[in-house]
This record gives structure tokens, sequence and C-alpha cells, in this order.
């Protein structure tokens, strides 16, 4: 299993200490670094600041939200990061929820699947430069028709100036509900999971299966197929001191990323089976009492998708993604306790010879449901 770190968004200003941590980082192994984006700071920015002071690991979005961009621009934005970082670069994008799309970008949040399609095939198509990009899509049209209100009619098929350093840039879509999971595993490379627990893995196995099993073309499952989560992770001697560090967290999202009638990252924690104190908690949230909502949160969510307390401990806890569909992990939280999981990490894979990096075997085997 690989280690990568989700830098995230921005609060109220840049984060600190992001650039010496991610060099510590890279000398002990670090896979990956990816940035978020939500209203704030973008996506594409800080990790082509940050990025500049690495020389091996990964850069990735994590994510992009398509709703701020369309494909052309996302595939320009992608095509340039990879020539910059040597051919590093991995989009990550999503759908967003229906809060952010029609409240900050104002647009209608409506069959996101059916949009995620056909960004995704622009995109493909604008980096793979074959030819002039034409595409007619119930989202998308390419280029405008003359016959659309306010068109001039002098459209024109074009095709990147800029020559791809490679035909193909990995996408990873980050994904929570059974079909969306389903669709990454159809039509990207990659699928990135907001609350993964490792006791969910025969749900994450079955649906990416079923996306598996539902591709076309050339596009066949391999062992390149990335399956990624972001796991907090927060190294204190006090278990609960640790884990108040992350409740406010899943209080948030749970609470307020989205609203009462549609919160995918709530339905994500509800399927764990904590939906009786997530509602709670969600109650309060909305209430204006965000305190009281962190409180509820009980530990054992938070064990559930993090990785709190002793150094000790939390080597003993990242055990528990040992054999699960998992291959990239994520780590969030300030640089020491991100280096610390990160030298546990590669301290297990030195007395396992290997076993937790092995690529051998295809993924579509590791995500069938397990026998009982």
């Amino acid at each position: 299993m690989r280690i990568g770190i989700q830098t995230g968004y921005w609060s109220r200003k840049p984060p600190k200490g992001i650039v010496p941590a991610l060099v510590a980082a890279e000398a002990l192994g670090l896979d990956s670094v990816w940035t978020a984006e939500a209203y704030g700071s973008d996506a594409f920015t800080p990790l082509a600041w940050w990025g500049s002071r690495t020389r091996r690991v990964r850069l990735g979005t994590g994510i992009a939200q398509m709703a701020a961009r369309t494909p052309t621009a996302t595939a320009m934005h992608a095509i340039t990061l990879d020539h910059l970082s040597g051919g590093r670069f991995v989009l990550g994008l999503g759908a967003s929820g229906p809060q952010v799309v029609e409240g900050w970008y104002g647009q209608p949040y409506r069959r996101p699947l059916a949009r995620t399609r056909e960004f995704v095939d622009v995109v493909r198509e604008v980096v793979a430069r074959e030819r002039p990009v034409t595409y007619d899509g119930d989202f998308y049209r390419l280029p405008l028709p003359a016959d659309t209100a306010g068109a001039t009619g002098l459209g024109k098929a074009l095709k990147p100036t800029v020559h791809p350093r490679r035909r193909e840039i990995p996408i990873v879509l980050a994904a929570q509900g059974p079909k969306n999971v389903a669709l990454a595993a159809e039509i990207a490379d990659g699928w990135m999971a907001g609350f993964y627990a490792p006791k969910a893995d025969a749900e994450h196995r079955a649906l990416l299966a079923e996306g598996f099993a539902a591709r076309s073309g050339s596009r066949s499952p391999s062992s390149r197929f990335e399956v990624l989560a972001t796991v907090p992770a927060v190294v204190r001697d006090d278990v609960e001191a640790a884990a108040d560090v992350i409740r406010p967290h899943v209080a948030l999202y749970a609470g307020g990323m989205g609203s009462k009638e549609a919160n995918f990252h709530k339905a994500s924690l509800d399927r764990l089976g904590y939906k009786d104190v997530l509602d709670e908690v969600q109650e309060l949230y909305l209430a204006g009492r965000r305190e009281d909502a962190a409180r509820a949160v009980p530990l054992e969510l938070v064990e559930e998708i993090a990785l709190v307390g002793p150094a000790e401990k939390v080597q003993r806890d990242l055990a528990r993604w040992d054999g699960t569909a998992l291959t990239t992990m994520l780590l969030q939280g300030d640089p020491a306790s991100v280096l610390t999981v990160l030298a546990a990490a590669q301290e297990r894979e030195a007395t396992t010879a290997g076993r937790v990096r092995s690529r051998a075997g295809s993924l579509l085997a590791r995500v069938a449901p397990r026998k009982a």
C-alpha cells in the first residue's frame, strides 16, 4: 500500500509547514501529494507551487471540481502540469454536491453521473490529441452548434497547440455513492474514497467489480487501477485527545457539507452503521451547536476512518488496511503526525518483505467479493 499526503483545501489562509513536510516525506519514500478545492483555494495552483520543490512524488488533484471548469480547460491544466512535473501529474475529478455546484458555481446539479461520463470523454480526447475535438453530448457540445441561442456560428473544432507529454494522463474519480463508485471503476483509472473503513471492504470490492464488468473497449481493468482514500492522522499520547482533533472534521462533513436532504458524506458514514448518532450530529450542527455536534461523534467512528493515538497504536492500527482494496492511503494531518505514520508504514513494509507493496495479479481479482 502506497502512502501519499492529502493537503486538502485551505481554511482562512495557506497552511504552514507543507513544503518542509513534503521534502522530508519524499526522502522517506512518499508516493504522492494531493490538493483539494471547495470554495476557497483551488486545487491546481498549490499543487504546482509545492510540487516544484519535489522531484519524484506524483502530483494529484484530490479533487478538482468539474463544475469549476469546462473539460477542455481542465485538460489544459492537466497537460501543462504534466509537462512541468515531468509526467508526474494525476487528474482527480469530482462532481461535488448541489450546495457548491448550484450555490457557488451557479450551475444546475442534475444527472451528475451522466455529466461525469461526458466530462471524462472530452478530457481524454483533448489529451490524446489525435484530431480536432468534437463532441455532441447532453452537457458538452464542441464546437457549439450555430443554432444555439447566442452563438455566432463561427466555432471551429480545435486540438491543443501543446503536444501532451503522455497520450493518457491518469484520471481518478472521487465518489461516495454506490453508483458513483461503480462508475469510477468503469471509466476511470482510479477511485478516491471519501470515508474509507476497512470493515466495509467487501462492499467496496463488489461495487468496483460491478464497474469493471461494465468496461468497454480497450480500457480493461488492471493492476494499475488505484483505490485511494484520505485517512486523517493525529499522533498523540492520549487517544481521546487525538480523536478530538478529528471530531470537528467529521461533524462538519456529516452536518454541514450539504443539506439535510442531500449530504453524500453523511450517507457514506451512515452505511458504516452510525446513522442514529450521525442524525444527532447533523441536528446539532444545523442548529448552530457545532461544539456539541463534534462531542457527539463517537470514538469508535473516528477509529474506523482515521489513525489516532500513540505512535505504537497507530502502527498496529495500520494493519487493519492490509489486504483491503485500498492501494494508496492519503494521510491528512499535522506534519509531525503524517511523518510519524509514514515512517511507521515504511517500517511495516520492511518487516513484511515487501508484501504490502506487492502489485502482482489483477486488481479485478482483488476487488471481487470475498468468499465467506
